[in-house]
This record gives structure tokens, sequence and C-alpha cells, in this order.
């Protein structure tokens, strides 16, 4: 196979072609450093706060789709094929301001300006994709932008009064979409893509099957999918990834789609790219997915990367284990398949050979008498990491509990089912009684660990009451169903 040695991608109008790119290099870097673009601020360096926020727009099978990701922890190696698109990109030819620009002047949505840019993206975004947002759909989106001085009144403000000022269907984004699109379909060669100096080489994979090739060639390689964890051992760890196999361009491995009685997720889907599916099959998780960090982490991170990383303290596991989900893990061209559970082993420990990646994930879909939810508590409702994670699964015949499946993140070292109040429950009646019960058999199952973000008996107390909580919201004796608000 030939192999291209360059990176190329379309950087507003322009094209971009860099013949050495190394792992480790920035997207943010690249436009501050490099090509002067200090629009991108950047703020907090781990992918939190926003400020540094672009669009990048890539082909897929629906055709040109574009997301806000986080620049600082976005690495340049993959934007190849890509539309990179800054705040300089925005306004018009004759100097005037671009919609969202202007609405943020004229309701006053910026004060020190730092974060501005940032959230002006954001807006871009989801103006493009929803013209007229509800006021929960402008928080959703901009649950990844901190501000320190506005409050965020008048960014919402802005927000709703963008359309006023233009339209997206006379934007750069729709009126150069056609000649965008032949821009990166010329770009797709389908090659292996290898840059970057020896030590600290970037590797793309022209398909799967050159990534199980590549992953033999470089068993000790970093994958990088998202980049959401690799990215924060770049800048605040100041850890060497090189070499380095990214994955976030194949295809292949971003297929999410019903299978019988389960969903199947390629390990390369982006939480943003499962959730429509996710939503309309496993509608417990829809509430749950938006607390996912924000939407630029949501953009960029992988359910296979999530699982693969093997954080106890990792959104997806719990839920996905509660459900029954397993994965497929390949090695050249051997596949083995496992549940979930099994994958984790010991703290930083999974069930992952040399040259083995995490290629897929399948998920049961639920019964007619099944129960479930996904609760998460962290110190800070959006955008932050879990303290406890909880999927919860049973079946419920004739007022009997059966088969429950109940998996805690933040309660050890690995996300973990609780078995003893799993038993507590099984064969029980559907009962305050038995769930007082599961609760007290929760301390057989764990001893949590006190850390900056919980003490252990907060994370007891919290994962028991999640128990009753789950009772009450599914209490089929309760004459109007209780919904308590997310915590």
């Amino acid at each position: 196979m030939t192999h291209r040695t360059d990176i190329r991608f379309i950087l507003n109008g322009r094209d971009i072609c860099l013949p050495e790119v190394a792992a480790n290099q920035t997207l943010l870097d690249f436009l501050r450093l490099d090509q002067r673009l200090t629009g991108t601020k950047e703020g907090c360096a781990e992918g939190d706060c926003g400020a540094c926020t672009v669009l990048v727009g890539r082909l897929d099978a629906a055709g040109l789709s574009y997301g806000p990701v986080n620049a600082c922890i976005r690495f340049l190696a993959s934007v190849d094929g890509c539309h990179v698109v800054t705040v300089e990109h925005l306004a018009g030819r004759d100097g005037r301001l671009h919609p969202v620009q202007q609405a943020m002047v004229d309701h006053h949505g910026s004060q020190c300006g730092f974060c501005t840019p940032g959230f002006v993206m954001s807006l871009y975004a989801l103006w493009m994709q929803v013209p007229e947002p509800t006021e929960a759909q402008v928080e959703t989106a901009l649950q990844g932008n901190l501000c320190r001085c506005t409050g965020y009144a008048p960014i919402i403000r802005a927000a709703h009064a963008i359309s006023r000022y233009g339209t997206p269907a006379s934007d750069h984004l729709t009126v150069e979409r056609a000649a965008i699109t032949a821009r990166l379909a010329a770009l797709r060669d389908h090659r292996r893509v290898v840059t970057g100096p020896e030590d600290n080489r970037a590797i793309l994979p022209a398909d799967v099957d050159d990534l199980a090739t590549c992953m033999l060639e470089h068993p000790g390689a970093t994958i990088v999918a998202g980049a959401t964890d690799v990215g924060l051992w770049v800048t605040k760890f100041l850890r060497p990834i090189g070499p380095a196999i990214f994955t976030g361009h194949l295809d292949e491995m971003k297929s999410v789609v019903q299978d019988g009685k389960s969903l199947l997720i390629g390990a390369g889907a982006s939480y943003s790219e499962c959730q429509g599916l996710l939503s309309r099959h496993l509608p417990h998780l829809a509430a749950y997915w938006d607390r996912i960090g924000g939407w630029q982490v949501r953009s960029m991170g992988t359910v296979g990367g999530n699982i693969a990383n093997g954080s106890p303290i990792g959104d997806t596991p719990p839920v996905l284990i509660a459900l029954g989900a397993e994965i497929t893990l390949r090695r050249g061209t051997m596949r083995r398949t496992l549940p979930l559970q099994d994958f984790f082993i010991d703290y930083g420990k999974q069930d992952r050979q040399a040259g083995e990646f995490v290629e897929s994930i399948r998920v049961p879909l639920p019964g007619q008498d099944d129960r479930n939810a996904a609760y998460k508590i962290s110190k800070r409702r959006d955008e932050d990491i879990s303290s406890v994670a909880v999927g919860i699964h049973m079946s419920v015949t004739g007022a009997t509990i059966r088969n429950a499946r109940i998996a805690f993140g933040g309660m050890a070292a690995t996300p973990k089912r609780a078995t003893a109040t799993e038993a507590a429950l099984n064969g029980q009646p559907w009962t305050r009684e038995s769930f007082e019960a599961a609760a007290r058999a929760l301390t057989e199952d764990f001893t949590p660990l006190t850390d900056w973000r919980a003490s252990a008996a907060y994370r007891m107390q919290a994962a028991q009451n999640l128990l009753r909580r789950f009772h009450l919201e599914h209490d089929a004796a309760t004459a109007t169903p209780v919904r308590l608000e997310a915590f």
C-alpha cells in the first residue's frame, strides 16, 4: 500500500496541506501560532471551558455535517479530510458582523470578551441546525461553554434573536456546501497516512482492516478516537503519545444501527452520532446522554473510547452493563465477543491484548416488561465527571422483580455490578420494602473511596437513594407517574 505523508484539509476557505504533522500537535496551537487565527482562545486546555470552540465538518453517509469541537484537545492530524471553521470565517466579505455576532452585540452577551468567540461558534452550530431553538436547546448547546461575566441570560437572549438578523439559508456554510462537499470528496484518497517525526508519528489507517494491520505493526501505539482523554495526556500531563493511531475518520466504525432486537454501535461513533437512535429505542438514556460532557465533548468523544479507556467513572459503562451489552474486540482478522462487564478487570486494567481494539458494542433492546433508568450525580450538573453513576434494569411480571441488573460507576476500581443488591431484589415483590432491603444490601457490594469529588459516605448514601428514586419513578401503584428532577 502506498502511504501518504501529508495532512490535507480546508481551513475556512483555504486548502491546507501539511507535510509533517506530529501526533501530539493540537489544532489550537496550529490555528493560533501557525495561522495567527487568534480569535480561537486557549482557556483551560482540557476541553472544559469552550473558549477554543471551532466547527469541524466531515463527510459521512448523510453528507457534510458540522459539529463544535474543542480545538485545545483536538489533534491536528485528526482533521485530515475535514473542513475547519473558525470565528474569523463568520463575518461577511463587506466586514459586516455575522447574525450570531450581531445578536451578541445587541443583547450585551459579551463583557470581558475572552469566552465570546467560543460562545459564538457554539451558537452558530445550533442556529444552523435549529434556527428557532427553545431555551432548553440553547442551554444544552452551551453546556460546554463557560462564562464568568454575564450570567448567561444575555447570551440566551442573543441565541433566541439570531434569526432576526439572517437565515441559515443565506449563510456561508449553506451557500458553499456543495463546493465544500466536492472539495472534501476530492481529498478522500482512502490511503493510509503516516506523518510526523519518527518518535512522534501520527498514523491514520485507510480503513478498519488497515487499522487491524496497524495495530499489529504497532501494538504499543496510542489509539486516538475522540481525544477527550488523550488530549489531556498531552496538554496537562505532557505525556508522549507517539506513535498514535487515529480512528476518528473511519466511517465503518461510526455505524449505529438497529440489528434485530439490539443496537449495534461502532466503537468510533461519537456520543452525538449515537444520540438519535439511543433516544428512540432507549428513552431512559436521553436526559442522561445530555449530561455526558458538553456539546463539544459529545461531538468528539466516542462510546468505544469511553469503554476502552476503562475509567471507573466513565459515563457509558454502567448504563450499558445494566442493559446486558457485549463488546467485540478485534486483533488482526480474529474477533472475540464478551459481556461488557467482563472487560473491566481492575483499576486501569482491561481484558484487551496487545494489538487488539474495541470494534463494536451490541446493546440488547428492553422488552415490554422491563424497567430501566440511568442516573448521574456530579458536583456540577452539566459538563462534569460523575461522582456516582448507575444503570438499572429489571423485569417486573405479576408484580414480581426478575432479572435485575444494576451497575455502578464511581463506587469501585472498575464499573461494577451490584450483585448482592440484585439478589436482594430478584424474586421479591415490587414494594418499597424490597427496595429498602436492596439499599441495605448495597453495603455488601461496595466500599467506596473518598476523594475530591465525594466522600465514601456521600457516595453510599447517594447510591442507596438512587435505588429508592428508581422505585418511586416506576411505581405502578402511583396514580400519576412520579418524575423527580434530575440531580
